[in-house]
């Protein structure tokens, strides 16, 4: 049986430990559930281990807004206060306040 427990939740603002991006998460995995391909492009000093919480992030940088897959170690929550501009926000979540989305959709 799986043990895992998620440290962050859904709609929460939350940025990279390590490297310049923040996003909202938008989904859990309790482990790893990506592709090995994934996996191995990391390299394997850096590669997180597959037994804790991974999140979906709809995630920003300077330049742009894209999807990150990223493991619970190397997440911090975002202390900024600042919203997420990242542009498919409105598709899942509601108005930004105390540092989190409303989830604006049905989960089954």
């Amino acid at each position: 049986m799986l043990k895992t427990r998620a440290k962050f939740t859904l709609g929460q603002v939350v940025r990279h430990r390590k490297h310049p991006f923040r996003g909202v998460i938008f989904d859990v995995d309790p482990e790893f559930a990506n592709t090995e391909e994934w996996y191995d492009a990391i390299p394997p000093e850096s590669r997180p281990s597959r037994e804790q919480p991974f999140y979906h992030l709809l995630a920003e940088n300077d330049q742009t807004y894209y999807v990150a897959y990223v493991s619970e170690q190397n997440l911090v929550p975002d202390d900024t206060g600042e919203p997420v501009d990242h542009p498919d926000l409105p598709d899942l979540f509601g108005e930004f306040r105390d540092g989190y989305y409303p989830l604006e959709f049905q989960l089954n």
